[in-house]
């Protein structure tokens, strides 16, 4: 029969998952409002972002009660913090993703600066790079933190090369500074949101291997 904490760490790893998809689910419809495709109403998208904000406080006192009643051994003790690092680096996710969203809204005239400047595939390594951190905890994968890592670079890259494309082009269109203005936010945004997974990403490989690792510093060393 389980003990306790076995039965307490299965349910941190399930709302884990949980909450991972559901943020997910999240930037899809981000990408989608982007990307002028037809999208969930706000409303649906905002009660799953109030599931994520609700999962990530349970997430916080299934690990306090832990640590209050119970002494994990090292490998329980880690698994624990990078639980709760990695519910706050997922709630911020989904944050981001509702205001991609809202966002959205205000580049309704696009001006051909999303087919312009190839933003669906920034937007689709958005969708890869979560999805790949999601398998990497459920699979408790170490091999996928190269392939985060490097979709993180990738993002972090083509995100400068448009942003200084879409200046360019506000500086010599100016019906374009409107739709633009709010597309560098946004994009502004997916980089963060790569990051988030990155450090999502950080937290499984010390979950795993029990060394802690930085994203430019782990990079360097390859």
């Amino acid at each position: 029969m389980a003990s306790y904490l076995e039965t307490e760490l299965g349910k941190l790893r399930n709302i884990i998952i949980k909450i991972g998809a559901l943020a997910e689910s999240q930037i899809a419809e981000a990408v989608k409002s982007i990307l002028s495709e037809p999208f969930a109403e706000v409303k649906e998208v905002k009660k799953v972002e109030n599931k994520i904000d609700k999962l990530d406080v349970k997430i916080d006192d299934i690990c306090q009660t832990v640590f209050a009643l119970q002494q994990p051994v090292a490998s329980d003790l880690r698994f624990i913090m990078s639980a709760m690092q990695i519910s706050n680096e997922i709630e911020r996710i989904g944050d981001l993703s509702m205001s991609i969203i809202k966002l959205s809204k205000s580049i309704k005239e696009k001006h051909e600066l999303i087919s312009k400047f190839n933003i669906a595939e920034i937007t689709s390594e958005i969708e890869l790079i979560t999805s790949e951190t999601n398998k990497c905890f459920k699979d408790l994968d170490g091999a996928k933190v190269d392939v985060i890592f490097a979709l993180n670079n990738s993002i972090k890259s083509k995100s400068i090369q448009a942003i200084e494309n879409i200046i360019s082009e506000m500086k010599n269109n100016s019906k374009t500074v409107t739709s633009g203005t709010n597309l560098v936010i946004a994009l502004k945004h997916m980089e963060r949101i790569a990051d988030h997974n990155s450090n999502v990403a950080e937290s499984i490989y010390f979950m795993i291997n029990a060394k802690m690792i930085k994203h430019e510093k782990y990079i360097d060393k390859k």
